[in-house]
């Protein structure tokens, strides 16, 4: 059976003061909620002298670099170097076995001896006017003959005996002596290493801002915390018609030996200083293909407010981007807190550029505050991002 009676008085008042209760409680929480500003951390839009640096990479090539080899087939017979050595230029490198030519040569000195005796009996004849004037001639030719044909046989001498065209430093070997080689085999590298050249492209679009003698900082993974500062030696002269971008030779020196040719080297090179106006990267707010931010408008007044402000970017570099649209001078922006916000809110501003060093104490100090106020019900605007 359901009791249909109703509720008597003191069971009403007893309801009617715990919804009383529970809204004295609810309704000051809410509106704290509802009403406080949140914290942000802002920065200032400034125009600072802007380098737009331009990166490439490049190859390391010697001042000098040649791969010696044989220009004709012997065995080696001997080496005149070590791996690694210094070599001065025409200092010779290997020699090949060259008894045969040797020979030769030596049979064709016996055969020029001869003929210059019959030259010499053929001049006596004819200044006694004994002889006959197309021996002598004929003589004379086949001295001439034999000399020639010992300048081709010392000729072929010297190419049995390879040596260096320039001072530098030479390879590793790895031929032994008695190896068979044949024309064309290769016998050892050698570098002059005391400067180095670094090939590499730019855009064409720099051409007017590049010129010989231009000073240019590069490093290299094998010695990532050195710099090395080269000078641009040359422009190439043709433009490459698919890339549209430009060879550029720089030269660095390199007494020490510690770059060898072909290593890898990322180039930096500053352009002409131009202004900018400049936020930090991290009041950028992506919106689909847009880039927004956070601009603080009403800033005479004691609670400033945000709005959200499209801007168009240009560069970026090292927690900075270039602002070209959509800011001027002297505008703030949210910077930390952007997650935050919405279009309209008030913000409790906390701090105005700051040094990246101080942010954490910045936001350690609002944590710290915000835990103090709630122990206190106090009240608090929330920490920014």
């Amino acid at each position: 059976m359901i009791d249909t009676r109703k509720p008597s008085f003191p069971r009403r008042l007893s309801h009617a003061l715990l919804w009383l209760l529970l809204a004295g409680l609810t309704i000051p929480a809410l509106a704290q909620s509802v009403s406080a500003p949140t914290a942000v951390i802002a920065a200032t839009v400034k125009e600072t002298t802007w380098q737009d640096p331009v990166e490439a990479l490049g190859t390391l090539r010697a001042d000098e670099s040649v791969t010696l080899s044989s220009t004709v087939t012997g065995t080696i017979d001997a080496f005149n170097f070590d791996d690694g050595d210094a070599v001065s230029a025409g200092q010779w490198l290997v020699q090949l076995d060259d008894d045969e030519v040797q020979a030769e040569l030596r049979a064709a000195e016996a055969v020029q001896r001869q003929r210059q005796s019959a030259l010499d009996r053929a001049q006596q004849l004819q200044d006694r006017n004994l002889g006959v004037r197309a021996t002598l001639e004929d003589n004379a030719a086949l001295v001439q003959q034999s000399r020639a044909e010992i300048d081709a046989l010392r000729a072929r001498i010297a190419d049995h005996r390879v040596r260096a065209p320039f001072a530098g430093s030479v390879g590793l070997r790895e031929l032994s002596v008695g190896a068979l080689v044949t024309p064309g085999t290769e016998l050892v590298t050698l570098d002059k290493l005391d400067i180095m050249k670094l090939d590499f492209t730019v855009p064409a679009t720099l051409l007017a801002v590049l010129h010989p003698g231009l000073t240019l900082e590069a490093t290299t993974p094998g010695y990532p915390e050195t710099i090395f500062r080269a000078k641009i030696a040359h422009l190439g002269t043709r433009i490459d018609p698919i890339s549209r971008s430009l060879v550029v030779r720089a030269v660095l020196p390199n007494d020490d030996g510690r770059l060898r040719p072909g290593m890898l080297m990322e180039i930096h090179l500053a352009q002409p200083a131009r202004s900018a106006l400049t936020i930090p990267e991290s009041a950028l707010v992506p919106d689909g293909e847009r880039q927004t931010v956070w601009k603080l408008g009403g800033l005479d007044e004691e609670t400033p407010r945000v709005s959200r402000q499209e801007v168009t970017i240009g560069e970026r570099r090292t927690g900075q981007v270039e602002i070209l649209r959509g800011l001027d001078r002297g505008d703030r922006v949210v910077t930390h807190g952007t997650l935050k916000v919405r279009d309209g809110d008030a913000v409790d501003l906390i701090a105005v550029d700051p040094p990246a060093s101080r942010i954490e104490d910045v936001l350690e100090r609002q944590r710290r505050a915000m835990r103090s106020s709630a122990t206190s019900s106090q009240p608090a605007p929330g920490t920014p991002d």
